[in-house]
């Protein structure tokens, strides 16, 4: 059972962060350039594959249950910045898209380069939290499930 679910956790990391990291990446240079459309569908695209990623702490709390390694140090620490990470996202990123949405929308002016320079900021804040994450998961430092 262990094996499965660390399959379904990592299958849907990568299906639901995946998506987000790259839709969100490419939001700031679309609002400068001022294509609204794309921005809509960027914005969807991120709202949607947030909403499904919920599901990778979850399986990977079943996960770390069924390893016996919920109390250690890196799983701890992911965790933690797993929530910090989901908190950019819907602090942050989220919101500033859904700004520029409605200010780029019906083909208005293209967004200013500062506020789309802050959006990115905190998208690459995002992508990195999930990073550093990543290498926890496959490093486990301290970890003594042998791998």
């Amino acid at each position: 059972m262990t094996k499965f679910l660390l399959a379904v956790h990592v299958i849907t990391a990568i299906v639901a962060i995946g998506p987000v990291t790259v839709a969100a990446s490419m939001f700031p240079p679309a609002a400068r350039a001022g294509k609204a459309g794309e921005l809509k569908l960027l914005n969807r695209i991120c709202k949607a594959y947030a909403a499904l990623g919920v599901a990778v702490p979850l399986f990977g709390m079943f996960t770390a249950s069924s390893l016996g390694v919920l109390g250690d140090a890196w799983l701890i620490t992911s965790i933690v910045l797993t929530a910090l990470a989901a908190g950019v996202l819907v602090l942050q990123v989220l919101p500033r898209q859904e700004r520029l949405v409605v200010s780029v929308a019906a083909d208005g002016p293209p967004a200013e380069r500062s506020v789309t320079a802050r959006l990115a900021m905190h998208t690459g804040l995002f992508n990195l939290l999930w990073a550093v994450v990543t290498v926890l998961m496959i490093v486990r430092p301290g970890s003594t499930t042998g791998a």
